[in-house]
């Protein structure tokens, strides 16, 4: 019998209807109502309670951005590091994909924008930041299941033992990996699909089985592909996109 009451933030993000501090944020303006009546920051409901966004609240979420880039080399995907810089300094007016027939940029665009997901600073591709934390959360939540594709370049002998512990077998981290797809398209290229991001993970399970990644090119998130769009270039999430 349910007794103990939930604070409404959580319950609000554990159902992706938001991330908490937009939760909040909506809270704090009268746009949340619990079981048909309005309440505010901090309060509390049980887990079954009906929670309902007003009109307003929901068209501001239809409203959030969000953004692909083609990350280059040599950028950091969050945090700056000595000598390198955010991915997130790409994002300016002239970088825009000219064929993308979307709005232009403003700096409401940049309130709120984060990345979801990483690429390490050696690796290039799609890259994805969003306003949007119910987005943020399907991506990169814990229990996100959404598939990456990636073209990677390796040196070292391909061998049938070798693909076959890539596709299940492997530890990362004293922890077994999921099953990936791995197709061999070349004598030194694989193409992975994995449905997990741990750090560095494809490299990590190349050296484990003697490759060495020499390159590597993230084209695909969900259902999202990379495109065309050339390294250093963005542009915003279509309408009709879904991941």
């Amino acid at each position: 019998m349910e007794t103990v009451g939930v604070r409404v933030s959580k319950l609000m993000a554990d159902r992706g209807m938001c991330s908490r501090r937009e939760a909040d944020a909506f809270l704090a303006d009268g746009r949340v109502r619990v079981d048909g009546e309005l309440v505010a920051v901090g309060a509390k409901a049980l887990p079954s309670a009906v929670i309902e966004l007003d009109a307003q609240a929901q068209r501001q979420q239809e409203q959030l951005a969000t953004i692909l880039l083609n990350k280059p080399v040599g950028w950091v995907s969050a945090q700056p590091e000595d000598g390198y810089r955010p991915a997130i300094e790409l994002i300016v007016p002239e970088n825009q994909d000219p064929q993308f027939a979307g709005p232009r940029l403003q700096n409401k665009h940049f309130q709120g924008l984060a990345v979801a997901g990483r690429l390490d600073i050696d690796s290039r591709g799609l890259l994805i930041f969003t306003q949007d934390g119910r987005l943020a959360r399907q991506l990169i939540g814990e229990n996100s299941g959404i598939e990456k594709e990636y073209l990677v370049r390796v040196t070292g002998r391909i061998g049938d033992r070798a693909v076959q512990l890539l596709r299940g077998g492997l530890e990362l981290d004293g922890k077994p990996l999921k099953p990936a797809q791995i197709d061999v398209l070349g004598p030194d290229r694989l193409r992975f699909v994995l449905r997990e991001g741990k750090k560095r993970q494809i490299r990590r399970m190349c050296e484990l089985v003697g490759l060495h990644v020499h390159s590597l090119l993230r084209v695909r998130v969900g259902e999202v592909r990379l495109g065309n769009l050339n390294p250093g270039q963005w542009r915003f999430l279509r309408p009709d996109e879904r991941f």
